[in-house]
């Protein structure tokens, strides 16, 4: 049932007779969420408040009335004497209701040439902004945590995989800086989705502009963006500032799930490459030997729910006509969540990859099984002898078929075994066979080899950090 008309609600005005349905009443409201934009939205006024004087909109004396009210308000939000109220529905008509209890009916004025449309796409601009600036900033620290291990470790053998299949050796430095790679360009799409948020919607008013004289560069400027948005249809309606930072942060929580995934498998018994402090595991309630990698595990969890919040926002503005429509009030709460749990996840991975311990005697025994140097056998052949690789591959594949025979490794066959598959293999072959050889030949620009790793990891701080 509607409440009666003592009861309609105040910003209608006298169009509205009646107040809302009790069911309206409770889906309508957004002030359990987009409170926490205050501060953005008090930025926002005084921006505006600031501009209206300049334009001679409204006087000095009513500018330093709304200013001093806007401060009162922001005091009384961060001391909690603020008292929010779902019937004032959003976050702005709570703040314009209480400056209208300080300074009497000249707070009214400060909703001049503007809507709440515009409002709210600029208080979600600062927010989202200010967002992936802290975001930017967690993953350069992860990257340090990376680098720092990089650097430690260039040298430390341990089997690099395909198909979580021992492939060729590797160097557990190695393996950091491909992390630091791929949080570098997670960084990179956040800065390109920066640099296309730089532009202020405030001023747009409901969706054509104003017949009022204001300046919107000035308040673009007033709020640290470089412009204001050139189209008000497009300036209350865009949401791309919220799904590129979005995706970026799916994007980012993917690449902590898959490293999370190495955490979980590495710390498990038969790996046991790596330790984990114990501030980041937990122990089981019966078996008291446990250390479960739960931080790992819990990050690569959180991915679905980052991930999700990005497809939710897709799917809500995928049929939206120009130009606002209330479904964009379903914006908010999938970037916060997404916010909230990446910055969690980052905080707790850039913990447990700085205190983490390689197991440098584990690492290399199980680099040295699988015959991971049979690609640098397969190599000596076609450098050494001149064989096509094709050929060297089928000669390797068949040396291979002989250790496997004798359960041993490549590098404990016999010269005779060798040479019963190529006669023409010398005693040097022996020089390529063990995992120092094979790691240390891996030159190449990207490669493996140990001085690379120390070289790429100065040039990672440099570029990154």
């Amino acid at each position: 049932m509607s409440k009666n008309p003592a009861q309609a609600n105040q910003m209608w005005g006298g169009h509205y007779a009646q107040g809302p349905s009790e069911a309206f009443a409770r889906i309508n409201p957004s002030i359990e969420f987009d409170q926490r934009l205050y501060a953005q939205d008090l930025d926002g006024s005084l921006a505006h408040c600031i501009m209206l004087e300049a334009q001679n909109i409204i006087s000095p004396a009513e500018s330093t009335a709304i200013q001093n009210g806007l401060k009162q308000i922001l005091e009384e939000i961060e001391c909690g004497e603020f008292k929010f109220s779902t019937e004032l529905e959003d976050i702005h008509m709570n703040i314009e209701s209480r400056l209208k209890d300080l300074i009497g009916d000249v707070a009214g004025k400060l909703h001049t040439a503007r809507s709440r449309n515009d409002q709210i796409a600029t208080d979600f601009r600062l927010f989202v902004r200010a967002a992936t600036v802290e975001i930017n900033a967690q993953l350069q620290a992860l990257q340090n945590a990376l680098i720092d291990q990089a650097q430690a470790h260039a040298d430390t053998i341990m089997p690099g995989f395909t198909h979580l299949q021992s492939a060729q050796p590797v160097t557990f430095g190695h393996h950091m800086l491909a992390y630091v790679e791929m949080f570098g360009r997670d960084r990179t799409r956040l800065a390109d989705a920066l640099q296309r948020a730089d532009e202020c919607p405030l001023g747009a008013a409901a969706l054509a502009g104003t017949s009022y004289p204001i300046d919107r560069h000035a308040t673009a400027r007033h709020l640290g963006f470089a412009a204001p948005m050139r189209n008000s249809l497009d300036a209350v309606s865009d949401r791309d500032f919220v799904l590129e930072p979005l995706a970026a942060f799916a994007i980012c929580a993917m690449h902590l799930s898959r490293l999370s995934e190495e955490l979980v498998i590495w710390t498990s018994a038969p790996f046991g490459f790596v330790t984990l402090p114990e501030s980041f595991t937990s122990g089981s309630s019966i078996m008291p030997q446990k250390r479960n990698p739960d931080a790992a595990e819990l990050i690569r969890g959180k991915t679905g729910r980052i991930c999700a919040q990005f497809q939710s926002l897709l799917m809500v503005m995928k049929s939206l006509p120009l130009a606002y429509n209330k479904d964009s009030q379903e914006d908010k709460e999938p970037f916060f969540e997404a916010y909230d749990q990446l910055r969690l996840c980052l905080l707790a991975m850039t913990g447990m990859i700085a205190e983490l311990t390689p197991n440098k005697t584990r690492m290399h025994a199980a680099a040295s099984q699988g015959y991971t140097t049979a690609t640098d056998l397969a190599d000596w052949l076609v450098q050494s002898l001149g064989l096509p690789f094709r050929d060297a591959h089928h000669i390797t594949g068949r040396i291979v078929k002989i250790a496997e025979g004798k359960a041993c490794e490549l590098k404990d066959l016999s010269l005779a075994e060798l040479q019963s598959v190529e006669p023409r293999i010398t005693q040097d072959i022996f020089e390529v066979l063990t995992v120092e050889a094979c790691v240390a030949r891996r030159t190449s620009f990207g490669g493996t080899a140990p001085a690379n790793v120390q070289t790429a990891a100065t040039d990672a701080r440099k570029r990154w950090l």
